[in-house]
């Protein structure tokens, strides 16, 4: 067989991922308030985008919207009717004409007006700022530790040393750095330095800059003046503590049960990380992208969240008036922007529609846990969800991430509710979180008197109906962060 070049034709097919196929998959990952704030950044990008201030607050349509649709258990038509299906638009499809919901209708740029605030909006009476934003921030914690610094300090030498001091504090408020070595560093004698670490120890709060838990527990005692020679010896023995010797705590420190039971619950009471209070973040509120109700019927309502789901419309008007006068090149720069106007429009229509096909199978599935508690939470696994709804389970897996369901049982993310199968002595699964739920549940009401195994419990299960192992019992009660049995008989032998 001669070897040399040659021509051949032929065919196969291959997935492209374009740029904004790539950018549609990402969308679909994010949850409501970070597709908005990608949709902003386009809108201040795209002058052919306007922000839909009024899209979920208008009037309503004859026909019920597809994230409206009530949603009855008893119904088992395909979940296509509820949303419309469509792939995505390539780069240069037509625009959407037939679609005025996209559209824009007067008052924008295309007649004149320029744009001031956000979204193209006239006035800043849409302005994203709260009071909340104009009220003056805390100072940090280094920064009240410095001002401390100042007004306990009056020699300038001494004022460095606790400056310095401050920079070296880890996140739990503690000094890593040797002794010796920081009075190398500062060149000075290490009684200066320590004693300027020993007044700034009682600073607020108490038992920062110490080297060790017991030195942090010791000067916060010190300032309740409860560092007696008894608490003291507790301190020096807190490894014994924690493995709860209780009999062997009493004959060290010399003080009889009771008088034990009050010094512990003192030291509970005490802050081991007392820097972490000042360098804690905000705790950021869960935003629910699904909102679930009762329908009138029996069933559920499920619907999108109007106060958070990204809306744009297409400004065709200005486009044509601006497309009328324009130059060669600008009316490609124009035709780009109209593509990517159209291309974002409806990408986030199906990144709504994907979304609410994917919760309303859930709800569906799921309608026990809705009305009768997690005792009722069925095994579901992507798959399942993916073959209901006709998608792929990586497609089904993005909208699960990052994203949350709000219910009459409270506020769930929605993976909460895929979860593993355990088989039952009957025959019938029971989903993983109902069987943790169902440990934490039989270790909280124990007794310190019966104190239940981790055997006790596969038997107290199996009772129930579930088939489960020891060593699943053991993985799940880690999981829940609930010692063994013998850590909390020791733990319930300690008065509160």
């Amino acid at each position: 067989m001669a070897l040399g070049p040659r021509l051949e034709l032929r065919q196969t097919q291959t997935l492209v991922i374009t740029p904004q196929l790539r950018q549609a998959i990402k969308l679909l990952h994010c949850n409501n308030v970070e597709a908005a704030s990608f949709v902003a950044e386009e809108i201040e990008r795209n002058p052919l985008l306007e922000a839909d201030e009024g899209g979920a607050a208008g009037p309503a349509p004859e026909a019920p919207a597809p994230d409206q649709t009530p949603l009855r258990p008893a119904e088992s038509a395909d979940l296509t009717a509820l949303v419309g299906g469509g792939a995505l638009a390539a780069p240069g499809a037509a625009p959407l004409d037939a679609d005025f919901s996209n559209s824009y209708d007067s008052g924008g740029a295309g007649d004149g007006v320029m744009p001031m605030g956000r979204g193209g909006a006239t006035d800043f009476s849409s302005s994203e700022r709260t009071p909340e934003d104009l009220a003056e921030q805390p100072p940090s914690l280094r920064d009240d530790l410095a001002q401390q610094v100042r007004l306990a300090f009056a020699d300038p030498r001494e004022r460095m040393i606790g400056l310095h001091l401050i920079a070296l504090l880890d996140g739990a408020g503690r000094l890593a750095a040797e002794p010796m070595l920081l009075a190398a560093t500062l060149n000075c004698p290490l009684a200066t330095v320590e004693a300027v670490r020993a007044r700034m120890m009682r600073f607020e709060p108490a038992g920062l800059f110490a080297r060790s838990l017991r030195e942090c527990l010791a000067a916060q005692l010190a300032e309740r003046d409860r560092l007696d020679p008894a608490m003291a010896m507790l301190l020096e023995n807190l490894d014994l503590l924690a493995r709860r010797e209780l009999p062997r705590l009493r004959e060290i420190c010399g003080v009889d049960a009771e008088d034990l039971a009050e010094m512990i619950a003192e030291i509970r009471a005490l802050d081991p990380k007392p820097g972490a209070r000042g360098n804690a973040e905000p705790i950021r509120p869960l935003v629910p992208d699904v909102l679930v109700s009762a329908a009138p019927d029996g069933g559920w309502q499920v619907e999108l969240n109007p106060q958070t789901l990204p809306r744009v419309l297409v400004n065709h008007r200005f486009h044509a008036r601006v497309l009328a006068g324009a130059k060669p090149q600008e009316r490609a720069w124009l035709t780009e922007r109209m593509q990517s106007a159209t291309w974002l429009a409806r990408t986030l229509e199906q990144r709504a529609e994907t979304i609410l096909k994917v919760a309303a199978e859930i709800v569906r599935r799921q309608d026990g846990f809705l009305r009768h508690g997690i005792a009722h939470l069925r095994p579901l696994i992507l798959r399942d969800i993916a073959a209901a709804v006709e998608m792929h389970e990586s497609t089904v897996s993005r909208v699960a991430a990052n994203k949350a369901l709000s219910c009459p049982r409270g506020l769930f993310e929605l993976k909460y509710f895929f979860t593993t199968a355990i088989g039952g002595t009957d025959g019938e699964s029971h989903s993983s979180e109902t069987v943790r739920h169902r440990i934490r549940a039989l270790i909280a009401a124990e007794s310190a008197a019966d104190v239940l195994s981790d055997d006790a419990i596969v038997a107290a299960l199996r009772r129930e109906g579930v088939d489960i192992a020891r060593r699943t019992v053991a993985k799940y009660r880690e999981a829940l962060r609930i010692p063994n049995s013998v850590q909390r008989k020791r733990e319930k032998a300690v008065p509160a």
